[in-house]
């Protein structure tokens, strides 16, 4: 009796491994498939754009369209954000998107022609904490 139980214990087990497994790989395609940026919402901020998991996009009113004006120490506090262009792109054009290439070659998302940026000090999904930051840092709006 206890051979019969190990071995319907180890079958449960293996097939419970295996589910995982297979469901593992669907939320991997899954995760491929969301969205590179959405449209969120925060009461005093309004309508704002996100990373595919909810980190806030900002735009420096210093830059150009096309062209990044944060360089050196700023991109410290300032990273740049890049997404593929065939992301999904929720509550917005996707037409409004662009890639620009910045002076070190590496290629940043913009929107509507603004370079695309996250803050450092937004740890948290829905984070806004570089909202209006020296009057020049702004959510990106849709």
């Amino acid at each position: 009796m206890y051979s019969i139980f190990s071995r319907k214990l180890a079958l449960l087990v293996f097939s419970m491994l295996a589910l995982g497994l297979l469901l593992g790989g669907y939320s991997r395609v899954n995760a491929e498939e969301a969205a590179g940026v959405k449209v969120a919402e925060k009461e005093g901020v309004g309508q704002f754009l996100t990373d595919g998991n909810g980190m806030t996009l900002y735009t420096f009113a210093v830059d150009e369209p096309g062209k990044s004006n944060c360089t050196a120490e700023c991109l410290d506090k300032w990273p740049p954000f890049y997404v593929d262009p065939a992301a999904v792109v929720e509550g917005c054009e996707a037409g409004d998107f662009s890639t620009i290439t910045r002076e070190d070659g590496s290629e940043q998302t913009a929107y509507k022609g603004m370079p695309l940026y996250y803050f450092f000090n937004d740890n948290n999904p829905g984070d806004t904490n570089g909202h209006a930051v020296k009057n020049v840092w702004f959510v990106a709006t849709p």
